[in-house]
């Protein structure tokens, strides 16, 4: 059993980026080869690597299924997202996309998406592999499919894991009927992150004398 958070951050991090560590240094050879304007970042007098496990993308073609459009080009993977990254010292993204956008999907819409999205991440990865891995999408209100996403995206694409909401549609985590998922990552020893999200039960109303009542 993992003892405090550090550790169990450090071993996210073993996974997603197939590193060795000691004391969650991720020091390597390889980065003997970095750019000069690379930001460095030192601890304990030792050059170490560093990754963001929470860095957004997103793909039009996807988004375009689903009808929307977002205009931040900052979660477009670019060249100038290479250079915002070096400037601050960061040495890989886990990339992933917010499932808020496809979580009421039904399963015809959603496979698309899911599968444009985990494909175009796996692209990237593989075009820039120093710089990217991949967390992929899934249609989690579609627990079995969702598992079928994962095992694709873990085997087939050569992504580490998968990036889902803390609730899908007002539904726990918890709830039995995502056991199929949840048992499909156990069985491929990937990690999942779970995205922070308000949940309902945190909703509250005030009443007319100041009085908080919380909705449960």
């Amino acid at each position: 059993m993992m003892s405090n958070r550090r550790e169990m951050l450090c071993q996210a991090v073993n996974v997603l980026t197939g590193l060795a560590s000691i004391g969650c240094g991720l020091a390597s050879p390889a980065l003997a080869q970095a750019p000069q304007r690379r930001r460095e970042v030192v601890v304990n007098g030792k050059r170490v690597r560093t990754v963001d496990l929470h860095a957004h993308c997103h793909v039009p073609e996807a988004n375009a299924l689903m009808g929307l459009k977002v205009q931040l080009q900052s979660l477009v993977v670019s060249p100038e997202r290479i250079k915002a990254m070096d400037e601050q010292g960061i040495d890989i993204e886990a990339l992933s996309l917010n499932p808020i956008f496809w979580n009421k999907a039904e399963p015809d819409l959603a496979g698309q998406v899911v599968k444009l999205q985990n494909e175009k991440l796996a692209e990237i990865c593989t075009a820039q592999p120093d710089r990217f891995v991949g967390l992929a999408s899934v249609a989690l209100q579609h627990p079995d499919f969702a598992a079928e996403q994962l095992e694709h995206a873990v085997k087939g694409l050569g992504l580490r894991g998968a990036l889902i909401g803390g609730s899908v549609n007002g539904e726990e985590l918890s709830n039995p009927k995502f056991h199929p998922f949840w048992a499909k990552a156990e069985q491929l020893g990937v990690v999942i992150f779970i995205h922070p999200q308000g949940t309902s039960e945190l909703n509250i109303s005030v009443g007319s004398k100041g009085t908080v009542f919380w909705k449960m």
